[in-house]
């Protein structure tokens, strides 16, 4: 029987076993398909590095960047470019204005520049210096955005920066839940565009590389690291069928046989967990299968050319008539993607359109991509991921559904969920949800958090 047994092996999950491995603690990973890293994985051949999932995170959340360091990994930045990305409006890319903090303009001078917005949304913009706080309730990022800057700046700004990160519909994300950092601004400062100034000091920036890191072998050269400190705790291609709570323990079933556990972690997908929960905790069940997933998907293109494009990629605004949210030129984005001369092309899709087959992903790529270079092109490979569970969108009231769904699980104690339908999408919260979960678990079991062992396991 183990101490703790944790289901699912991405990020999360690994987070999890490596705290709990510094912790001494004893645990069982159990991940059902055959490889770890969940959503992260990275491709490598024929001199290509192709990433499915996400490709970057970001220095100024310092948790994968931390677990880098204690792995022994290097982050590697992104190449410098100026303007580091467009958005498609009105059929004409415009360069993303600079000094962005998250979604919102952080800098007047680029503010007042930008060509995305006309006069009179500028100015409405700029009303935001003279509005009261808002009270402080839940709001949807449109409702908040509108109120503070006006339509014009959502839909030709907001909508596609949070289109990228969340996919799905961005009008209906929660504030409190995505954005709670713009929330804490307009409490802090009142005024938005000040409080955005303000703040995005010291975070870096696109343009010159800072903002975002990755791994000169990709993102999943942390997932190795992590699996070769954790490896004799992982039992690939182990599905758990059936999670039974078995007084102060619980039994997990497997194709392998059962096992028991002091603790379980949950590092699923909310649907997975759902399914786990589903004879036992019927409340709790019923809060996760509440929380709206978007299917996702990638397709990279690589072509044996120099493709006529500028910066590091493309956004795309509503209205604009491509199925595509965006597209990421990888070899100006990150060195060593392609081979010299080539061109690295992704696109990324989320909702209806990502449940499209493989073969159907690829010829909408090449179509989108030759109607916005107004030429033709064609590639040499091509690469299609396809996430069916895709992204969580985190609707209004998501965090009452969270303080909801932590209450119905003291009905089973040493029962803990972690992953990116939580409290966060991106890689660090992901990481966070693990360590957090983890030290629920010793806290749990009664035994010590790592940081008050002599000395640290992951050293």
């Amino acid at each position: 029987m183990a101490q703790v047994a944790i289901v699912g092996g991405g990020w999360a999950g690994l987070a999890a076993a490596l705290a709990l491995k510094e912790a001494g603690a004893d645990f069982l990973l159990l991940e059902a398909s055959p490889r770890l890293g969940g959503k992260v994985f990275t491709h490598r051949g024929e001199g290509f590095l192709v990433e499915g999932g996400p490709d970057a995170s970001v220095r100024y959340k310092r948790e994968v960047l931390a677990l880098a360091e204690a792995l022994g990994l290097e982050p590697m930045g992104t190449l410098p470019a100026k303007p580091s990305a467009y958005i498609l409006r009105k059929g004409k890319p415009h360069p993303l204005p600079e000094g962005l903090l998250q979604v919102v303009p952080g800098d007047l001078k680029a503010l007042a520049k930008t060509p995305l917005l006309s006069l009179s949304g500028k100015l409405r913009a700029l009303y935001d210096l003279f509005l009261p706080r808002g009270g402080g309730e839940d709001e949807s990022l449109k409702a908040f955005v509108e109120r503070r800057l006006g339509p014009e700046v959502f839909q030709a700004l907001v909508a596609p920066l949070a289109g990228g990160i969340y996919g799905g519909e961005p009008e209906e994300l929660s504030m409190r839940a995505a954005f709670p950092a713009l929330l804490e601004l307009e409490r802090k400062h009142r005024s938005l565009l000040l409080g955005a100034m303000r703040s995005r000091k010291g975070r870096g920036s696109r343009e010159g590389g800072s903002l975002f890191f990755s791994f000169a072998e990709g993102l999943s050269a942390l997932t190795r690291r992590m699996a070769e400190r954790v490896a004799d705790h992982v039992l690939l291609a182990t599905p758990v069928l059936l999670l039974e709570p078995l007084g102060n323990r619980f039994r997990l079933h497997t194709p392998r046989g059962a096992l028991e556990a002091e603790a379980v972690i949950l590092a699923t997908p909310a649907p997975t967990a759902a399914n786990l929960l589903r004879p036992f905790l019927p409340g709790a069940t019923a809060l996760l299968k509440g929380i709206p997933h978007t299917p996702a998907a990638t397709v990279s293109l690589a072509f044996k050319e120099e493709l006529p494009v500028s910066g590091h990629g493309l956004l795309i605004a509503q209205g604009e008539g491509y199925q595509a949210r965006g597209f990421t030129w990888t070899h100006r984005k990150w060195p060593g993607r392609a081979p010299e001369g080539w061109s690295l092309v992704r696109a990324y899709f989320s909702g209806e359109a990502a449940r499209l087959s493989e073969g159907e992903l690829a010829r909408l790529t090449l179509a989108e991509l030759r109607r916005y270079l107004g030429r033709e092109v064609r590639p040499e490979r091509t690469f299609v991921f396809r996430f069916p569970e895709g992204m969580p969108a985190y609707r209004v009231g998501h965090q009452e559904r969270i303080a909801r769904l932590e209450m119905a699980l003291l009905q089973a104690p040493g029962l803990f969920l972690a992953g990116n339908y939580l409290s966060g999408v991106g890689l660090p919260e992901v990481v966070r949800s693990g360590e957090k979960a983890a030290a629920r678990a010793l806290a749990h079991l009664s035994l010590p958090p790592p940081g008050e062992k002599e000395t640290s396991r992951l050293g």
